[in-house]
């Protein structure tokens, strides 16, 4: 299988370093959403300014800056799907970035799993092509073992509810087949979203702290599709509250 064939070398042909520079005083911690509404929200509580700015060949992404709790924090949307999103974050590796909260939707596959309910990946089924390219071949990648503890009793502490388990990563957002969640179920797969298991091994590969987890959406587990509160603009307010705990888990980890 040519997905077997990793390669260690730290330095490719062309890397992220090669196109986007070291800023100075860039933020060491951040915090980024794939929600344009969440993340527009979530700015609008600050003064923030815009410190950078990516490219891909159809989409720019500004790069913002927040100060909370004194301290700096970098913010931004992330893009869909293992490919873009890890690109972006290496991007934001090569600016400065050292640490990373990174949350959004996740579809469930066990229908008892509420709406918009926090979910805490510690391991990820790698059905996706990225993840290859940072580490050897292997059928799952464990997620958060750095701050999953520290997550967890910050939710404990303010009696906030979530569940913890396998996540199943995946780049086919069409071919998720009633087989498919079967066989993911039986594995213990608990929700299934498309950039896990890529993000948690490129911050094995490139020595980054990433703490990532989930706010549930879509409902796999029924006999029809039941989209719940996946789009952008459902149950808002619940979502800015999501992104507050982000916040929160950023400053948490600045220091640790």
């Amino acid at each position: 299988m040519i997905l077997e064939e990793f390669d260690s070398t730290k330095n490719a042909v062309y890397n992220a370093s090669d196109c986007q520079k070291r800023i100075e005083g860039f933020p060491k911690v951040g915090i980024s959403c794939f929600a344009t509404v969440t993340l527009e929200r979530l700015l609008s509580s600050f003064n923030y300014r815009e410190i950078a700015r990516t490219s891909f060949a159809n989409l720019e992404v500004p790069i913002y800056e927040i100060e909370y709790k004194g301290i700096k924090i970098a913010v931004f949307n992330s893009y869909v799907g293992a490919a873009g999103c890890i690109a972006l974050i290496e991007d934001l590796f090569a600016m400065g970035l050292e640490k990373l909260v990174l949350f959004g939707t996740c579809g469930v596959l066990d229908g008892e799993i509420g709406d918009c309910s926090i979910v805490i990946p510690d391991s990820a089924v790698r059905d996706e092509g990225t993840s290859y390219h940072y580490m050897a071949a292997s059928d799952e990648v464990k997620v958060n073992e750095k701050y999953i503890d520290d997550f967890k009793q910050y939710l404990d502490e303010r009696d906030i509810s979530y569940t913890v388990g396998k996540v199943w990563t995946t780049d086919g957002i069409y071919r998720e087949t009633r087989e498919k969640v079967k066989r993911r179920k039986s594995q213990g797969c608990i929700c299934v979203d498309m950039e896990c298991s890529a993000v948690a091994a490129l911050g094995k590969f490139r020595g980054k702290d990433v703490l990532h987890f989930f706010y549930a959406a879509d409902n796999l587990d029924a006999e029809e599709w039941d989209t719940r509160s996946l789009a952008n603009n459902d149950n808002l307010d619940e979502k800015h509250k999501i992104s507050s705990i982000a916040l929160e888990m950023a400053v948490r980890i600045s220091d640790n």
